[in-house]
């Protein structure tokens, strides 16, 4: 009797990881196909206009804007002041969305614990992480993408949006000098990730990008990289 029923749960814990595997499959192919289908496809790049930057450090995405520009000052959004590193002659900010305990506890990601982890893919609280450089150079991870100001005013009223009141806003401490992270309105989950409100963004904004990324690589298909 007890062979049997050892037998039978060893039955039912291999079909659950079969499960877990075909699910975790199943994600992934979805996210490649979601990622290669367009949205603003007939978008081309203008000659002139506003420089952005798309960066990413392989798992999580950002969008690089000028600090300041005609169509928009972050400093009123984004001051120095909230830095502990304020008195840097910065140029231009990055400005990301995420899941506020996977933002605060994983200074690095192999701080990012399964529980954390798991939490955040069912639903956690949005966070919106800025930081803010210094003449940032094009590279693999800091792409350079030229818009129009019409697209760059589109950009800019977008990530508005996140921008809570100073009444509703609190802030937490960064991972250097430079950055600094704000609540912000949102729930994150598996099908709402920090990668798809990057490509969201750009999406609003008039810009090509994929229509589901959930990972970072979806993202970035879509800016090509430096050409030399």
């Amino acid at each position: 009797m007890t062979g049997r029923w050892a037998r039978r749960g060893k039955r039912i814990a291999l079909w659950l990881l079969a499960a877990l595997a075909a699910a975790i499959g199943l994600f992934f192919l979805t996210a490649w196909i979601g990622s290669a289908i367009p949205r603003n496809g007939a978008w081309q790049e203008p000659a002139t206009g506003v420089t952005i930057m798309v960066e990413t450090n392989g798992i999580h995405t950002a969008i690089v804007m000028p600090l300041v520009s005609a169509q928009k000052d972050w400093r009123t959004d984004f001051p120095a002041s909230d830095l502990p590193s304020p008195d840097r002659p910065y140029t231009h900010v990055s400005v990301s969305w995420g899941e506020r305990e996977v933002f605060l506890n994983t200074p690095t990601w192999s701080d990012l614990s399964i529980g954390t982890a798991l939490n955040a893919a069912i639903g956690g609280d949005g966070l919106l992480h800025v930081a803010h450089y210094i003449r940032p150079g094009p590279s693999e991870y800091h792409r350079r993408l030229t818009i129009s100001e019409a697209e760059y005013g589109r950009l800019v009223t977008a990530i508005e949006r996140q921008v809570l009141p100073a009444s509703q806003r609190e802030t937490y401490r960064g991972y250097a000098g430079y950055d600094v992270f704000y609540n912000a309105p949102g729930t994150y989950h598996i099908g709402n990730t920090c990668n798809q409100w990057t490509s969201d963004t750009l999406a609003e904004a008039g810009i090509a990008t994929g229509w589901w990324t959930p990972m970072a690589g979806g993202v970035m298909k879509w800016v090509p990289p430096p050409s030399d």
